[in-house]
């Protein structure tokens, strides 16, 4: 009780948050490692003074402070139980753009892909590049000492620092830079903690001993990726201590040293030229790993910007993710390896000349069996697959995942493929098949065990193949810890790794930096077992748990959620692209990122005490603000599909709470709709007659700012009967059925006319039937019972009608969609649902098909010009493509059109219209979509096929969206 008020004064204290709520404490107990611990609480400081507190706090009640920026770590360093300090919502600052100079001055929390995006404009760059480029963090990378596909060419991040400004364990603030020997010497004089450590690494490298200890036992200088422990070496080797020119400069041993030494408050960085611009890459593929690692040593004697390599168990991963199915254009038969080498020049002809030498070296070695040569945005299709590899690994079905434990071992490259031999020879040994996924030009294999953490044989295993390969690594003189750092996971291996005394020296670094053991306590020295606090409990009974939905394809609904390894891909930000995660990318909150869903979800469904283990408050408050976009479907490495798990939470969650009148209003809406299009008169002037419209906003709880749906004066079942001969087409080039959706037959009318009138023209002869409603509604708002009823009537109607040549097409993606998607899910008859869903389709999909077949022609559409911006659906994107919308209105040879890359447009059916959601639904629109419309010439057709898209945007900006159906059925000669 006395730290829980003294957690709450010190709240009252901080500029910025502190949660110690039991969600927020879930959300940050574990990062992208095998580790779970509680933490004491979390903060988002604001400012220098709020850290200041926060270190006087922790020495005050021996806790200690765990720095995080994107949570992307993978051997634990952003766990612990103290008070996890998450600098990535406030500390955000480009602070000054040096191009003279070449430097970067910058808080912690900058993206490294969104830094660049700034600097391009002065011709700069910061090198370095991982794998989690798009969302990890400059104060990250330099606690990791991270590195990337370019080190071979520009070095770790270590050598990119400059300087660095920081809080010391007493709050102290100092600044690291070069130092002369002079300089030096000076520090020495000076008082106080900071003096200290000056002295104490003087009295430490003053040593013959230590010395020759450190000399011995470290790897060697040229192997640059070698990051175990403190780098000691890095300041023994200047000036001060051996002579020379080099400088000595503490941010060498602050860069790797996780956060255990200062706490980083500004960063500055030596940034280098745009590379070349001309580039090439030769995808080797081999047929053995062995060929593979033989293949650099003379690979490497070619001037190559990357040298990458990646193997059959990623690729095979990437065959059956929907978003980098695509991406494997360039792989040619079954390769046991791939060995990417990339080249840059600033000509044509000078790129070709270095691609004929380096191709002549590859051929003659006689070690790869194909050698596609790669150009432009093709060398960042490649690469993406390989950046992908970290994430995909945790898409395998099961418990028996890709394990990082010894992921991060370096060696020199001439003795790699011995090392790589040894190595495969652990590993038979250990009846594994290893996964290799390499930063090979540098000498580091990204190997993997794979195992079951879950049963306490393989945790077993996790110890003793990492302390094999460890001794493994001493033998070949290599590091560890490559660029991951060591953490908790590998930091109980340093002292095997170098010796007792040089060890020892570790912790004298280390106590002279933080005498009271405040800053990220247990990483690097003093380290806890490596096989404790794992996120899972070995040999635990896990809870089997019933749902109406089908999670077969993930082995349940938990495990569902366990998929996710923390990536933190759901924390790219806008200008990366993509639609996930739309809530996080407006609120900047990790509580809004797809992981912390998943992580949440994985701890009440496995931890609950109650009988309805979704009935808890703290999953209702994470899921709220989850759009269901899908985006996660896709764009998440691992596939996690949380708009199937909170559909699923929110109908579990309905039998232990009964659903408000808004969310049965919204989900019941068609019946809404359906009574309101028998008197549409006096529905249309309730809906949009300012007094009566807003009792219904007040008594639903709708955001006085939106304009309600109104149905229309007909509806499109009506619309057809009555024009059913006219419709009819002569010697017809197909039969489809339409999908008569409950959004189209109700809202969009005139958008379901000019698909039927187009496709008629078009010599499609169109049928609609009979049918209920998609259940979008239902399924949007957890009523999974009537949705389960509507996909099962839905499926036995169309079934034994809807074939290859006979397709369902429907203009709402949301609706026809949920063929292919939630309808696996619910369906009774699993095979039939299937088989239905490969024949449904978006109306532009259909189009795209026969505009390839030869069906549809240009000289069918007009000439005159018009430029067009579409907004795809994020159901589109995710489960389609919005190209097909691209491809379709560009028939009309004289229409220029061009893809918004917006993301999600905020509305997501019901939830913009919520009045507590409104600002938030408002935000995720300014984020791109609205900017882009608004700097949009006037007389530019927006094209949005979502229903929701389109008022949305006409809220948002005041301009009308209109379909790609009723764009081109205008078009028509």
């Amino acid at each position: 009780m006395k730290l829980k008020n003294s957690l709450r004064q010190l709240a009252n204290e901080l500029e910025g948050e502190l949660y110690y709520d039991e969600l927020w404490k879930t959300i940050y107990a574990t990062d992208a490692s095998v580790y779970r611990e509680i933490p004491l609480a979390v903060s988002r400081p604001k400012s220098k003074q709020d850290l200041i507190r926060l270190i006087k706090f922790a020495r005050e009640n021996k806790t200690t402070l765990i720095p995080r920026t994107a949570g992307t770590s993978l051997a634990g360093q952003c766990t612990g139980d103290g008070i996890i300090v998450d600098v990535s919502r406030h500390f955000t600052d480009i602070i000054n753009v040096d191009p003279e100079s070449k430097t970067v001055t910058l808080q912690p929390g900058v993206i490294r892909d969104d830094l660049n995006r700034k600097l391009h404009r002065h011709g700069l760059f910061f090198g370095p590049n991982t794998s989690t480029s798009n969302r990890c963090m400059i104060g990250g990378m330099v606690g990791n000492n991270s590195s990337g596909t370019t080190s071979i060419k520009y070095g770790t991040t270590r050598d990119r620092i400059k300087s660095i400004k920081a809080l010391l364990s007493d709050g102290s603030e100092v600044e690291f830079s070069d130092l002369s020997k002079i300089e030096f010497q000076k520090k020495l004089e000076v008082k106080g903690l900071e003096g200290d450590i000056y002295r104490k690494i003087q009295d430490i490298l003053n040593s013959e001993v230590n010395r020759e200890a450190i000399i011995s036992n470290f790897p060697p200088m040229e192997l640059h990726r070698r990051n175990t422990g403190y780098a000691l070496d890095e300041l023994l080797h200047t000036a001060v201590f051996e002579g020379g020119d080099r400088k000595l400069n503490i941010c060498d041993i602050i860069a790797g040293s996780e956060g255990t030494l200062a706490f980083i408050t500004e960063i500055t960085l030596k940034l280098d030229i745009l590379p070349p611009s001309e580039k090439a890459m030769i995808a080797v593929h081999f047929r053995s790993i062995d060929a593979c690692m033989q293949a650099v040593v003379p690979a490497m004697k070619h001037s190559l910007f990357t040298c990458e390599m990646m193997d059959k168990i990623i690729l095979d991963c990437t065959s059956d993710n929907l978003k980098y199915r695509e991406n494997r254009f360039f792989i040619e038969d079954d390769p046991e390896a791939i060995l990417m080498l990339e080249l840059r020049a600033e000509t044509q002809e000078v790129l070709e000349k270095k691609l004929e030498a380096l191709m002549n070296t590859l051929r003659s070695s006689n070690l790869g069996y194909a050698f596609p040569v790669l150009y432009g945005d093709q060398i960042d299709l490649a690469l993406d697959l390989r950046k992908a590899g970290l994430g995909l690994l945790g898409n395998m079905k099961g418990d028996h995942k890709a394990v990082a434990c010894i992921e991060d071992t370096a060696v020199a490259i001439p003795v790699l493929a011995d090392y790589i031999a040894e190595f495969t020879e652990i590993m038979k040994n250990y009846d594994q098949q290893a996964v290799y996924y390499a930063h090979a030009g540098a000498g580091e294999i990204h190997l993997r065990p794979i195992l079951n953490l879950k049963k306490s044989d393989d945790v077993g295993l996790f110890r003793s193949i990492t302390l094999d390969v460890a001794k493994l690594v001493k033998k070949y003189n290599g590091s560890l810890s490559g660029e991951h750092g060591d953490g908790r996971l590998r930091a109980e291996f340093i002292e095997l790794m170098y010796g007792g005394k040089v060890y020892s020296l570790l912790k004298d670094i280390k106590f002279a930096f933080d005498p009271d053991n405040i800053f990220n306590k247990g990483k690097i020295v003093d380290a806890p077992a490596m096989d404790t606090s794992l996120r899972y409990v070995p040999d635990r009974k896990e809870p089997e748990i019933e749902t109406i939905m089908d999670f077969s394809d993930a082995e349940g609904v938990l495990k569902l959620a366990e998929k996710c390894n923390g990536s933190g891909d759901c924390r790219k930000s806008v200008e990366a692209g993509g639609t996930m995660c739309p809530s996080y990318r407006a609120t900047r909150d990790e509580k809004d990122t797809t992981r912390a869903r998943a992580n949440a979800l994985r701890e009440f469904l496995t931890n609950s005490d109650k009988e309805n283990r979704f009935d808890h408050p703290e999953l209702k408050e994470v899921l709220d603000l989850c759009i269901s976009c899908k985006g996660c479907k896709s764009e998440c490495p691992s596939n996690v599909d949380m708009a199937a798990l909170k559909a699923e939470f929110q109908f579990q969650y309905y039998k232990s709470n009964k659903p408000s009148l808004r969310d049965r209003t919204f989900a019941g809406i068609s019946n809404q709709n359906a009574m309101a299009s028998k008197v549409p008169g006096l529905s249309r002037f309730v809906m949009q007659n300012k007094f009566t419209s807003r009792i219904a906003k007040r008594l639903l709880g709708v955001a006085v700012e939106r304009e309600l749906p109104a149905v229309g004066k007909t509806t499109l079942k009506k619309y057809y009967l009555a024009n059913k001969k006219i419709l009819e087409v002569q010697n017809p080039l197909k039969t489809v059925y339409l999908f008569n959706d409950e959004f189209t037959n109700y809202l969009d009318v005139e958008v379901g006319i000019d698909a039927l009138r187009l496709l008629s023209r078009l010599s499609y002869q169109v049928q609609i039937i009979d049918h209920p409603e998609s259940g979008r509604s239902y399924l949007s708002k957890g009523f999974l019972g009537e949705a389960k009823k509507l996909a099962n009537e839905n499926i036995r109607i169309f079934n034994p009608l809807i074939n290859k040549e006979t397709p369902l097409l429907g203009v709402e993606p949301s609706a026809i969609l949920s063929f292919r998607d939630e309808y696996l899910r619910l369906a009774d008859d699993k095979n039939s649902a299937e088989k239905l869903g490969e024949n449904c389709f978006i109306i532009e999909e259909f189009l795209k098909q026969e505009l390839a077949a030869g069906n549809i022609l240009k000289d069918q559409f007009t000439t005159e010009a018009a430029t067009i911006k579409i907004h795809g659906h994020c159901h589109q994107k995710a489960l389609s493509n919005s190209a097909r919308t691209f491809d379709i209105l560009n028939i009309p040879e004289n229409y220029k059109v061009t893809i918004i890359p917006s993301g999600c447009c905020g509305m997501a059916g019901s939830f913009g219209y919520e009045k507590e959601h409104y600002e938030i639904s408002m935000r995720i629109g300014e984020n791109s979509l609205f900017p882009a419309i608004r700097k949009s010439k006037e007389g530019t057709i927006i094209s949005a096929n979502g229903t929701s898209c389109r008022h949305q945007i006409k809220d948002g900006t005041g301009r009308i969206a209109q379909h790609p159906v009723s764009i081109l059925y205008k078009a028509l000669a």
